[in-house]
């Protein structure tokens, strides 16, 4: 590639329309690379903090003590935050007796609505960032295209003013404006296979704060698990036939 062709000959050449949108190019680029380094370093830290935290409260002589161990050291993953509230739960129902209609109904019931509104606040609070990157994955093609047919037609409207239409003063202009295709599809594949991964990693943590949840809830209900020690019990949605009666 000569001095004269490429993507600063292209943006020298072109418009606002043209520098406008490769500028929004390397922004999306951006955005996504942060989303993609941000998330999962914030994953790795979660599965390793929600690991230590069960093989503690499997382990733990007792719920007090669990109690005790993530009030000093802070609920900071999604499981101790869901045990954390469950035991609160049941503790205050316990004290006041349902004095309010958020605390109507049995010590299961409350347990139920309580532990469900911690698993939707965790599963908000694991997608957050998610829909940058796929409207980024999805976007960003069509922006690089929008830039290639800009500058297409600029390139064809001066090639029409000057009267000369050789291969050569074609090719060159149209070939600079074909960058912008490539670029979008540069930003959009990180994305959208970030996207992908993340996705995928936030189902098999849910997952498992399902079963965490329904273990937690016969164990707190009945005093037994409902599944193993590890646990690998039933899914969530038994909790909401709990609440609702219908299974569906």
């Amino acid at each position: 590639m000569n001095e004269a062709t490429g993507i600063a000959h292209f943006l020298g050449q072109t418009d606002v329309i043209g520098k406008s949108l490769f500028v929004l190019l390397v922004v999306m680029s951006v955005l996504s690379w942060f989303y993609i380094i941000t998330k999962t370093i914030e994953q790795m830290c979660i599965r390793k903090r929600s690991q230590v935290f069960m093989d503690f409260f499997w382990n733990a002589p007792s719920l007090d003590a669990v109690q005790h161990e993530i009030k000093t050291q802070g609920a900071d993953n999604p499981f101790s935050r869901l045990a954390l509230h469950a035991l609160t739960a049941r503790a205050h129902h316990a004290r006041v007796d349902a004095a309010r209609l958020e605390e109507a109904g049995s010590a299961a019931d409350l347990l139920t609505r309580t532990m469900r509104r911690v698993i939707d606040e965790e599963t908000t609070r694991l997608e957050n960032g998610l829909t940058v990157l796929a409207s980024i994955g999805a976007t960003a093609p069509f922006v690089g295209l929008f830039g290639t047919v800009w500058g297409v037609y600029h390139a064809l409207v001066a090639i029409g003013a000057s009267g000369m239409a050789s291969l050569e003063q074609i090719a060159g202009p149209v070939g600079e404006a074909l960058i912008m295709t490539g670029l979008g599809l540069a930003v959009a594949i990180p994305a959208v296979l970030g996207y992908n991964a993340m996705v995928r990693s936030n189902r098999v943590l849910l997952g498992r704060l399902d079963s965490f949840a329904h273990d937690l809830f016969a164990f707190l209900t009945t005093g037994q698990q409902a599944g193993s020690l590890n646990g690998k019990g039933s899914n969530i949605s038994l909790l909401h036939k709990t609440e609702t009666g219908t299974g569906h």
